[in-house]
């Protein structure tokens, strides 16, 4: 067998001297079929190898450049989908602020009118005391009429009777006649009066009546504008605390018992009905001004709650909040470059401003209602520990200090010590502000 493979050989890699040649000498080494085979199969091999590699490169180079052109192209999606979200919170808090001078009208409105109508119901309550003091006055002086009727009779049944007495008696009972008459008359006239008055007062009485019909409409219509304006401005404000995770009840009550400002703590407003029984359009009015209330109260919780933005640049989203690399990534993370600002989302204290292991130059607020936010990788820091800060103030800026690869914000919000998705504040904020 081996023979046959090397005659085999022989025919295919026939034996080759490679002649090496000096000056003093000529020297060769013999290149057998078994020796050849193992070269050119080793030359194959490196050929093969490196045409493999080579393609192996370049898909690799082709793939990395279509992922980067896809993550372009995402990332230009992202920031189309964005500006357009910033456009339409743009749209949405002038639309807020547009009902909120509307509603401020309507409001002034409604004082101006009810007042109105307080006036007019007083007025129809002294007209109706003026109908029956006039009417107790008719039913008097028909009862005197009648009664000096009476007595005029009885003095001509008198005159009648009388036999021709003296003189001085017939001139006494025609003096009584005439004084009777004359009174008689003054009755009279004195009823056409009561009886002219009475006549206007009543007309005046239908006019009122018609007049607060009508003011009583106007009324409902702007009630009625007023409550549809108040539901449009109250459900979002609600919907966004709800999708927060918060209860509107409770921030309500907690805002309402811990603001303390100028003419002592927040209660509930209330609409006078200038110690008279609460009617309807009172009752109306009142609800109106609860709502407004609520709103004042939802706006003071807004402000203390991080619903806003930390950063209104130019960025992109790098990372969110959840599992990566088989780590909790405890925030979001806005990528942008070194020096963008920060700004506060919500009202708050500044409990730590400064260096902090992996997160660099770190601040971390203390809000209301149990809320912690955290910056980190600053490269400057503009606050300090105990400093009371507002909704929208420049705190620091965007960096690479500490465990970074680039510069980015890492954005952390913690309830009650447990980390939480910031996005679900930034997305609940996005219909509000």
């Amino acid at each position: 067998m081996a023979q046959r493979l090397h005659a085999a050989l022989e025919k295919r890699l026939p034996e080759r001297r490679l002649f090496i040649r000096s000056d003093t000498e000529t020297r060769f080494i013999r290149l057998k079929p078994g020796m050849q085979l193992v070269g050119w199969g080793t030359a194959t091999v490196l050929v093969g190898w490196s045409i493999v590699a080579t393609a192996i490169l370049l898909m690799d180079s082709i793939g990395a450049g279509n992922f980067r052109a896809q993550a372009k192209r995402d990332q230009m999606i992202y920031e189309e989908r964005l500006n357009a979200l910033s456009v339409e919170r743009d749209q949405r808090a002038s639309e807020a602020l547009a009902a909120q001078q509307r509603f401020a009208t309507t409001l002034d409105q409604v004082s101006v009118m009810q007042t109105e109508l307080l006036e007019a119901e007083t007025r129809a309550r002294e007209l109706e005391t003026g109908i029956e003091v006039i009417q107790s006055t008719l039913r008097r002086i028909r009862e005197e009429r009648d009664s000096a009727r009476e007595q005029a009779t009885t003095l001509q049944a008198r005159l009648e009777g009388s036999d021709g007495g003296p003189d001085m008696q017939s001139d006494e009972v025609t003096g009584t006649v005439d004084l009777l008459a004359s009174a008689l008359a003054e009755t009279a006239a004195e009823r056409d009066l009561v009886a002219a008055d009475a006549e206007f007062a009543l007309e005046h009485a239908a006019e009122m009546e018609l007049e607060l019909r009508l003011l009583q409409e106007k009324n409902d219509e702007i009630f009625r504008q007023l409550e549809e304006a108040m539901t449009i401005s109250v459900e979002p404000l609600d919907r966004m605390f709800r999708e927060a995770g918060l209860n509107p009840s409770d921030l309500i009550s907690e805002v309402r018992r811990g603001y303390s400002g100028t003419g002592g703590p927040l209660t509930p407003l209330s609409f006078s009905t200038r110690g008279g029984g609460l009617d309807p359009d009172a009752a109306r009015a009142n609800e109106i001004l609860d709502g407004l209330d609520r709103i004042n109260l939802y706006r003071i919780a807004a402000e203390r709650a991080p619903f806003d933005m930390p950063v209104r640049n130019n960025f992109r989203f790098t990372s969110g909040f959840g599992m990566r690399w088989g780590r909790m990534h405890e925030g979001t993370d806005f990528a942008a470059p070194i020096g963008t600002p920060i700004y506060a989302p919500a009202d708050g204290v500044v409990t730590h401003a400064g260096w902090s292991s992996g997160y660099g130059r770190l601040v971390k607020i203390q809000h209301e209602f149990g809320i912690e936010t955290r910056y980190a990788h600053q490269s400057r820091i503009r606050v300090s520990v105990g400093e009371r800060v507002s909704r929208g103030q420049h705190i620091g800026d965007i960096g690479n200090s500490g465990r970074s690869t680039g510069p980015h914000l890492h954005y952390e919000v913690r309830v009650g010590g447990r980390p939480v998705n910031p996005m679900i504040y930034i997305r609940a904020g996005q219909d509000v502000f």
